[in-house]
C-alpha cells in the first residue's frame, strides 16, 4: 500500500468514479490510475470498486468503510506537512479562501489588504461559489478558510466563527416614493417588485420568512449572487432591492438610496469557518482573526482545540 493508491482511491471518490478526471486530477494515466486501484485491491484481498466493463461504478461494501478511513490518513498526512512549514516557512506559502461574491467585493478587501501588507511571501487565492459549494471545499481540503453567511455554522465538522452581524435593507433609485416615508413596513415592501438575492444566498431566507409571518405576498422579479447585478437592475427601475448593507457605497451608488430595514428583517451573521481537525498555519491563524478578533484567544496550533464562537441567525 502506498501513498498514490490512498489519493487515486480518494479521487475517485471524489471525481464519481470518473478515472479520466482522476487521472488528470493526479497528473498521471488512466491506465496507471487502474492498475494502482487493482493493485490495493489485490494487496488488501478485497474488491473496493464495483465495476462494469473497464468503467468503475461505485463502491463496494469494504470500499465505503475504507473510503473515510483514507481522508483522514490524507488530512493528517497534509497537517504534518504544514506543521513542518509552520516552522520553517512561517511567513511563506499559500492561503486558500472559499466566499461568496458578496463577501469577496465588500466585506474581505480591506482586511486582505492588510493581511498581504504584513505578509507579502504569502499568495492568496479566492474561490467564489454558493455556501453549500463552499462547505464541501473546506470538507475536500481545497480551501483552508471559508467566509459565508449560510451553511457553515450547520457543518458539524466545521468551527464557525462570527465576522459581522447585519440586517437587510432596502435600496431604491433616489426619487423613489418610499423615500419618503418615515419608516418602511413589509406592506410598503410587498406593493413593489422585488429584486433580491437567490434562495440560499445572503440571507434570503429571512427575507421570504418575514412576508410568511406577515401574511403578506411579496413578489421577487429578479434574483441573483452578485450584489452589483441587483443594484443595476433596481437603477433601471425593474424592482426595488433587498440587498446586504455592506453592499452599498454611497459614492458609486449615487443613483441610489439605501433605507434602513433592521425592524423589518431578522439578523443574519456572516462567519469565517475553518475544519476542526486541519492544522492552521501560523499565517491563516492570523487571518481568521484579523477577521473575529473573538477568536484569538481560542486559536491554538491545531483547529481540533478551537471551539467555536456562539453564532446568531448563522
Amino acid at each position: 500500500m502506498n501513498l498514490q493508491q490512498l489519493r487515486i482511491v480518494q479521487e475517485a471518490v471524489r471525481r464519481r468514479f470518473n478515472l479520466t478526471e482522476v487521472a488528470a486530477a493526479l497528473y498521471t494515466s488512466q491506465s496507471g490510475v487502474s492498475k494502482h486501484l487493482i493493485d490495493l485491491e489485490d494487496e488488501l484481498g478485497v474488491q473496493l470498486f464495483m465495476r462494469r466493463g473497464k468503467r468503475l461504478t461505485g463502491l463496494t461494501e469494504p470500499g465505503r468503510e475504507l473510503s473515510p478511513m483514507v481522508d483522514r490518513l490524507l488530512l493528517e498526512l497534509g497537517n504534518i506537512r504544514r506543521l513542518a512549514d509552520h516552522f520553517t516557512q512561517r511567513d511563506e506559502g499559500t492561503l486558500r479562501i472559499g466566499t461568496t461574491h458578496t463577501q469577496a467585493r465588500y466585506a474581505l478587501p480591506k482586511i486582505i489588504a492588510a493581511f498581504q501588507a504584513d505578509y507579502p511571501r504569502v499568495s492568496l487565492l479566492l474561490h467564489q461559489g454558493a455556501p453549500a459549494e463552499i462547505v464541501a471545499m473546506l470538507l475536500a481540503d481545497e480551501v483552508d478558510i471559508g467566509v459565508a453567511t449560510e451553511a457553515l455554522a450547520a457543518e458539524a465538522q466545521l468551527a464557525s466563527y462570527a465576522f459581522y452581524r447585519w440586517h437587510h435593507a432596502v435600496v431604491v433609485p433616489r426619487d423613489h416614493p418610499l423615500t419618503r416615508l418615515e419608516s418602511l413596513s413589509l406592506a410598503d415592501l410587498a406593493a413593489y417588485p422585488l429584486v433580491t438575492y437567490h434562495a440560499g444566498f445572503t440571507g434570503r431566507s429571512r427575507v421570504d420568512a418575514a412576508f410568511v409571518r406577515a401574511g403578506l405576498s411579496h413578489r421577487v422579479v429578479l434574483s441573483a449572487l452578485d450584489s452589483d447585478v441587483l443594484k443595476a437592475y433596481v437603477e433601471l427601475g425593474l424592482g426595488i432591492g433587498v440587498i446586504a448593507p455592506t453592499a452599498f457605497d454611497t459614492r458609486r451608488d449615487s443613483g441610489l438610496a439605501l433605507l434602513p430595514a433592521d425592524h423589518l428583517f431578522e439578523e443574519n451573521t456572516t462567519v469565517v469557518a475553518v475544519r476542526r481537525d486541519r492544522f492552521l498555519r501560523g499565517y491563516a491563524r492570523d487571518f481568521l482573526c484579523r477577521c473575529c478578533p473573538d477568536a484569538a484567544a481560542q486559536t491554538h496550533m491545531s483547529t481540533a482545540a478551537m471551539p467555536p464562537v456562539e453564532t446568531a441567525g448563522a
